[in-house]
């Protein structure tokens, strides 16, 4: 056992352990370190000539602190030499060793980028969450959000990341790429995302968000008609699909001289009530992980950050549920 420093022993001496080293040591206690790392060992670089590989779990809690603190990979390595819960996490000790440089951090981005890793990762959670009992089948929420990207041009291009597009939304225009989400509708966990840019509309990637076993579809009213695409039409599954969708305000409305329920608003609000699920993931996304804009040019490397934001968004939705010992049991 590694012998306790000085500094080590102070921290321990705390009256208060801080929100982001008790959400580090969770998410340690609830991550397949030896199986995540043998699903990127094929792909990672091996010893040979020039300057040896830094050990692969110690690169892949690097990767995980960039993902969680949305930071840049020179940010990274410098938030770990100054955050004693980022150094402690990293398992690391600065008298005999260093943290990986920002270089090797943004090869080893790459590496998860090219070989589809975050996707096998993603899928990795999801398979785990099913094995458990924890991932309920039949019905799927559908959503999408908007993630903005730079729409300046002054850059060495002088032009704007061709893969984003501008979209409105209620009175305001926005620049960047939309990200659909299919979310199980008994958990809250999602189970499938895609990436496009910000002016397709909601309706066109639902299709590709409905699980083979699903028979219900819940979404907003942004997915109206949605039995009726061609996409769904001409499926032989997706055609036999309920598509249980929220109707607008509008159309739900009863003249001031009706005194009886209005059946079709508590309908509604039922349908609502499951629909809202979608929404908790985004929010962890976007407020605890931070990213609400888009950190890289092209839909694939930014898709590829956010399979690894929405499988650390399952752990942390398992983690407060309380279902850790089931997870980890799988």
């Amino acid at each position: 056992m590694e012998q306790m420093s000085f500094i080590d022993a102070e921290y321990e001496s705390r009256k208060r352990i801080p929100k982001r080293e008790k959400f580090l040591a969770q998410m340690e206690a609830i991550i397949p370190w030896e199986d995540w790392c043998a699903t990127i060992e094929p792909f990672y670089p091996k010893k040979g000539n020039g300057r040896p590989p830094r050990e692969l779990e110690q690169v892949l809690r690097m990767y995980l602190l960039q993902v969680w603190f949305n930071l840049s990979d020179e940010g990274t390595e410098d938030a770990i030499y100054d955050s004693y819960a980022m150094k402690r996490f990293m398992r690391m000790n600065f008298t005999n060793e260093s943290v990986p440089d920002a270089t090797t951090l943004g090869n080893f981005r790459h590496l998860m980028e090219e070989n589809g890793l975050t996707k096998k990762i993603f899928d990795d959670v999801n398979e785990r969450l099913d094995r458990a009992g924890l991932l309920m089948h039949g019905g799927t929420i559908v959503d999408a959000t908007i993630i903005s990207a730079p729409s300046s041009t002054k850059n060495a291009e002088k032009k704007r990341d061709p893969e984003m597009h501008s979209t409105k939304k209620g009175n305001q225009w926005y620049f960047g790429m939309k990200i659909h989400s299919g979310v199980d509708a008994g958990s809250g966990y999602v189970h499938t995302i895609t990436a496009t840019a910000a002016n397709a509309s909601d309706i066109s990637e639902a299709h590709n968000l409905v699980r083979e076993d699903d028979a219900v579809v819940y979404g907003d009213s942004g997915y109206l008609g949605l039995e009726k695409r061609k996409e769904i039409k001409g499926d032989e599954h997706l055609s036999q699909v309920e598509c249980r969708i929220c109707r607008r305000p509008s159309q739900s409305r009863i003249t001031p001289e009706y005194g009886g329920e209005n059946w079709d608003k508590t309908i509604e609000h039922q349908k609502s009530s499951v629909r809202c699920k979608v929404e908790h993931p985004f929010l962890i996304v976007k407020r605890q992980f931070g990213y609400s804009k888009a950190a890289y040019k092209g839909l694939k490397k930014n898709l590829s950050r956010f399979f690894a934001l929405f499988a650390s968004a399952n752990l942390w939705m398992c983690l407060r549920a309380g279902r850790q010992k089931e997870f980890c049991a799988a």
